[in-house]
This record gives C-alpha cells, sequence and structure tokens, in this order.
C-alpha cells in the first residue's frame, strides 16, 4: 500500500469507528488479525503487517466465520485486549509519508489516559504496536531494535511519493477493493496449492508404478535365460561319460550345434555332473515360471499405469478449467486427527478378533469371545460397516470394513457369511443361514449379557460353513 491508499483508509476507518470502542480481536494468522468495534456493524478492521504483504483496510464477515478462522491468541494479542478494551476511539490520525496509522483510544470517562494502536506499514519491519501518551512503547507484536518495548516510538522515514497514486475504484471503497483482489489472491493460492497437491499424488503413484516396473525387470534379469539353464543341463547329462572339468567349468561337446565344438559350462568348484545338472533344470524351472509371473504383473502394472495416465490428463483438464471441485476429487478426504488417531490406536490394540483379506481386498474380522464381540461391534465397528452373524446359533461377530462407504461386493458377502457360519456352533452343519446388515442396525440391549444385540433390521444368506479362500490377515 502507497501513503495515498493509507490515507483513503484511514478516512474509511474514521468513517466506520470514530466514537466506537475497541471491542473483540480476532488472531487469523502470525501476523494478520481482526478487530472488532463496538457497537457492531459487521464490519472489522484488518490488519496484516507481515513483511511481504502488509495492509491494512475493512472487511466485512460473519461472526462465525471469523470464530472459525481465528488462530490462537498471541502474547501481544492478549496484551492488546487487556490494554485496550471498551477504549473509545477518538481520532484516526495518518503520519505523513511514513505509512503509519495512528488509532488514539481513550477511556469515555478519563480521556487523559490515552493509548494509541499504532499501525506501522512502513520501513524495514512492518509491526502493530501500542504506544502510551509520551510516546513509549508499551506493546508490540514484533520486538524489532528500533521498536522494543519501552523505548520511544520512532516513526520511520519513507521514501519520496511523488509518483503515488490512488486506483480508480469505481465507486467502490478502497477496501472493498483491497479486501476482494486479497480473496481473489487467496482463492488462487488455495487452488495452486490443492493443485499442487494434487498432482504430487498422483506424480507420485506413477512414478511408485514405475519403480516396480525396474524392479521386476530386474528380477526377469536376475533369473537369467530359462533355455539356457535347460541347454546346458542337457548338455552335461549328453556328455556325462567324456566330460572334462577345468577349475570352475566343465568342457562338453555342444551337441546343440551343427558343428559340434567344445564350450564351456561355468558351475560351483565342488559339483559333480549330476549336482551341477541337477543345479541347472532347478534355475531353468525357477526363471521359466519366475518369467511366466513377472510378466503377468509387468501387464498388471502397465495397465495401472495407463489408469494412472488417464487420470493425470483428467486432472490437468480440470486445473486448466479451474475445477476445485474436480481437483479436490483427487486428494483422499482427511480425517481430523484426534479421530482418526483415536480409531487407528483403537483397532491396531485390539487382539480379540481373527483377521482375514477377502478375494475383494476387504478385512474381514472376526470376533473370539462374547466381550471381543461386543467390542469389536460397537467399539470397533463404524456405522456403514457390514455386520454378519449365525442365524438361531451361538458364535462369533464378523463385521466387514467399508472404508469407502460403497456397497460390500456379493463375492466378500459371501466369503463372511461362510466364516460367520464356521465360527459358529452350525459349523458341522451342511448349510448356515447368516444375518447381515450395516452395523448402523444394530442395538445393545440393557443390561443384557456380553456378545447379545438386537436388529432393526436384516437379511439372510445360506451358505456352507468353511474358511474360503479369503486369506488370513
Amino acid at each position: 500500500m502507497n501513503n495515498a491508499e493509507i490515507e483513503q483508509i484511514s478516512r474509511e476507518i474514521e468513517t466506520a469507528f470514530l466514537g466506537r470502542r475497541f471491542g473483540k480481536v480476532f488472531p487469523l494468522s502470525k501476523s494478520s488479525m481482526a478487530i472488532d468495534f463496538y457497537p457492531h456493524n459487521a464490519v472489522y478492521l484488518f490488519v496484516d503487517f507481515d513483511p511481504k504483504n502488509r495492509k491494512t483496510y475493512l472487511i466485512r464477515r460473519r461472526l462465525k466465520v471469523l470464530e472459525r478462522s481465528a488462530v490462537h491468541s498471541s502474547p501481544f494479542v492478549i496484551r492488546m485486549r487487556k490494554l485496550l478494551s471498551g477504549r473509545e476511539l477518538g481520532a484516526v490520525l495518518n503520519d505523513q509519508d511514513a505509512k503509519v496509522l495512528r488509532l488514539e483510544l481513550a477511556p469515555s470517562d478519563q480521556p487523559d489516559e490515552l493509548l494509541s494502536l499504532v499501525i506501522q506499514l512502513g520501513g524495514q519491519t512492518p509491526n502493530i504496536c501500542i504506544i502510551d501518551s509520551r510516546q513509549n512503547i508499551v506493546a508490540a507484536a514484533r520486538d524489532a531494535k528500533d521498536g522494543a518495548v519501552g523505548q520511544k516510538y520512532i516513526v520511520p522515514v519513507e521514501a519520496d511519493r511523488a509518483d503515488e497514486k490512488i486506483r480508480d475504484l469505481n465507486r467502490r471503497s478502497l477496501s472493498d477493493v483491497l479486501d476482494d483482489e486479497s480473496r481473489s489472491s487467496n482463492a488462487e493460492n488455495y487452488f495452486q496449492s490443492l493443485a499442487a497437491a494434487a498432482r504430487k499424488k498422483i506424480n507420485g503413484e506413477i512414478a511408485k508404478q514405475r519403480k516396480l516396473i525396474k524392479n521386476l525387470e530386474g528380477d526377469l534379469a536376475a533369473h537369467g535365460n530359462a533355455d539356457d539353464w535347460k541347454r546346458y543341463g542337457d548338455l552335461i547329462l549328453a556328455n556325462i561319460s567324456n566330460i572334462r572339468r577345468d577349475g570352475h567349468s566343465f568342457i562338453v561337446t555342444d551337441f546343440f550345434d551343427p558343428e559340434q565344438p567344445e564350450i564351456a559350462i561355468r558351475i560351483d568348484r565342488n559339483d559333480s555332473p549330476s549336482e551341477a545338472a541337477t543345479g541347472f533344470f532347478k534355475r531353468y524351472a525357477k526363471a521359466r515360471n519366475g518369467a511366466a509371473a513377472i510378466a503377468k504383473r509387468l501387464e498388471t502394472v502397465g495397465k495401472d499405469i495407463e489408469k494412472l495416465d488417464i487420470q493425470k490428463a483428467k486432472l490437468e483438464a480440470a486445473i486448466a478449467a479451474a475445477d476445485e471441485d474436480a481437483v479436490s476429487e483427487f486428494l483422499p478426504v482427511k480425517q481430523p486427527e484426534a479421530l482418526a488417531g483415536k480409531r487407528k490406536d483403537r483397532a491396531d490394540g485390539f487382539k480379540g478378533a481373527r483377521k482375514f483379506i477377502s478375494s475383494d481386498g476387504l478385512e474381514i474380522l472376526v470376533g473370539k469371545k462374547a466381550k471381543d464381540n461386543d467390542f469389536l461391534t460397537f467399539r470397533i465397528a463404524k456405522s456403514l460397516d457390514l455386520w454378519l452373524h449365525a442365524a438361531d446359533y451361538p458364535g462369533s461377530h464378523v463385521v466387514v470394513r467399508n472404508p469407502t462407504r460403497k456397497e460390500i461386493p456379493t463375492r466378500t458377502l459371501i466369503e463372511a457369511a461362510q466364516l460367520a457360519a464356521f465360527y459358529s456352533d452350525a459349523r458341522d452343519t451342511p448349510k448356515a443361514a447368516v444375518n447381515y446388515t450395516q452395523k448402523k442396525f444394530i442395538n445393545k440391549p440393557r443390561r443384557s449379557a456380553p456378545g447379545l444385540v438386537s436388529l432393526s433390521g436384516f437379511k439372510t444368506i445360506l451358505v456352507e460353513p468353511s474358511v474360503p479362500t479369503a486369506s488370513r490377515s
């Protein structure tokens, strides 16, 4: 802000707050705050003394918005409230050519007990401080060398202001123009940070998959050529009667070559011909099987990278269109840290459940004892998790975790039901009925025994009791 703009802002402050009492202070960051004056009129004085963003003007905000945006009060903010609360604004002074505003405040019944709130936007170190009638600093947001508490306040010297101009306001207040610019800048900065985070996430996933391809290719190279290992094993056996040892090699006739030259096959020093041949055949089998498995894995990873490339193109299109909602979809929804930590600790520390992973990759928890069943159902499970129990038989509570909050796949439902039937007294029956519902429909009757619940709604599935292909976690 230049001096011409600060002069305009001083007149707007005077019009809005003159004769009003200093009220609440809302710290919005380490260097910015909003100050209310009573009687309240939904207008606040905004101050930012960050060296890169120094400015002050009036803002219009809802009280609840400021309360939600406020951060912890600094010692200076606490001191400012104590010194200035209830004081009446008597004058707004602008120190010419210094980019400094002084708000003179005094108790309404003792006008001589003057304190001034000094908003210093000029100089090398912008600051906000409180000075008394003798110009001594009694409190300061930033304890600078030339503005420490207890020292005389010295007005900073600014450069010549000959070229300063106030912008075209188009019949608007300067405060409204500055606030709109600030909001627009903040929104743009937020969007760019959102876009950068989304790019980082998807680029990280692509890099992870490419690294996996590199590792798989390294594993494939380490296996060697399967055909070579088989060929060496066959040649050793074909030359078993006339094979010669030369240090770490066997000298054999290469019957696979039309000219049948002698070649050296490198071996472990103490291997006999039959041991060496067996070793080559094992390496052949391992290389052949490994190559097949790695090829399949490479195909899967390649498809995953293609999908990620498509997602990246969609992200770049959303960024180009400045679509904040679309960009946000590429980032995980953050759970409040305290709640997330509490949930994690509770689940990780619980030892009263068997853990399985379904064919669809979902976690299935099976309670062990009656008290474990209660804890699993009412302390671990969330409202949209799937809950199962063998119908008409005592048994374990079974919970399918549903972190995506989507419908549980049918295959996972069947596998969880098989586990519920197997870990119940219906284990030895050919078929067993299993009740299932979402956890939110499960209730605990008062004074009921551990493990006993009531269901407000459920469905039933008929399955064979077993531990299915779902893998033990």
